[in-house]
């Protein structure tokens, strides 16, 4: 078998599905069959999977599917929920055939839940899914991130959102408001000046915060749901990542009915099997790979 270090880099096509409410779901795609679908989480698109993607497309069709609101695909409707993004994601499952899923964060959770009604899907790894314990602790922000975008204050609402879910840890917490928007509008914009066309910047993503958010809070206490997942789940997670949602990975070990192992990769953070990039630069996609690989080539 080969190993992540050798694989030669497959060429991207993309496609797009029509999901149930009429919305466009794009994909970036490579490599050969079986299929397996990635679905990243807050604040990324599918492209922040492509080194990781790279790394398993020697063995399976990979499909990057832009969440929707994002990159190639459509926009939110007017009564955004859970079930949206199920639907997405069962359109493509439907289309693709794939009876393999990864999803990182809340794409992990959305994964969870299209998995109650898509019985064809036979393993699902799971990357830190963002199932809050504690009702609405981190869900607080939500709010103040909503008055700030509407103000124009991006930058702002970016901070809010990341202290509200303490993405930066103790030491973003110790610095002052004042300090963080100034750090961020300068990634913002040195970003802005590299972006090319298909470039899903911070600035683009933004708002797209505001979707994720009400998605956390919908599925906030939802635990006992998952006791009907009849997939094979594999738990991924970081030593670094985000210390709340460590409980929930302890919850769903103990709650999920067919849980093959679990994972926890040194070093690692919240975004560990994500491109690395500025804001990411602690990521090492090549050694999730490396799990996912054994983990789904497994009979």
């Amino acid at each position: 078998m080969s190993t992540f270090t050798n694989i030669q880099p497959s060429p991207l096509t993309t496609g797009s599905v029509i999901s149930s409410d009429g919305t466009t779901i794009g994909y970036r795609q490579m490599g050969h069959c079986p299929a397996l679908i990635l679905l990243h989480g807050a604040n990324t698109s599918g492209l922040d999977f492509t080194q990781l993607a790279g790394g398993l497309a020697d063995l399976f069709t990979i499909y990057l599917p832009d969440r929707r609101g994002r990159g190639l695909s459509g926009p939110f409707s007017k009564h955004y929920a859970l079930q949206e993004e199920v639907n997405d994601l069962t359109a493509l499952v439907n289309k693709t055939g794939a009876r393999l899923l990864y999803g990182m964060s809340a794409g992990g959770l959305i994964c969870l839940q299209a998995s109650l009604n898509l019985p064809s899907i036979q393993k699902m790894a799971l990357y830190e899914p963002a199932l809050f314990l504690d009702g609405t602790a981190h869900t607080s922000w939500l709010n103040r991130f909503d008055q700030q975008m509407a103000q124009g204050e991006v930058a702002a609402a970016l901070v809010t959102c990341m202290k509200g879910l303490e993405l930066g840890g103790p030491a973003m917490n110790a610095m002052p408001d004042w300090l963080l928007k100034a750090l961020t509008n300068a990634a913002m914009k040195g970003e802005d000046k590299k972006a090319g066309p298909e470039s899903v910047t911070m600035r683009k993503l933004a708002p797209t915060l505001h979707y994720d958010g009400l998605l956390l809070a919908e599925m906030s206490g939802q635990l006992d749901r998952f006791r009907a997942v009849s997939a094979e789940v594999m738990l991924l997670g970081g030593s670094k990542g985000l210390p709340f949602l460590k409980p929930s990975l302890d919850a769903l070990e103990k709650t999920l009915p067919h849980v093959a192992g679990r994972v926890e990769f040194p070093g690692l953070e919240h975004g560990g099997s994500n491109n690395p990039s500025q804001t990411n630069r602690g990521s090492k996609p090549e050694l999730v790979a490396q799990e996912l690989r054994q983990f789904f080539s497994r009979p």
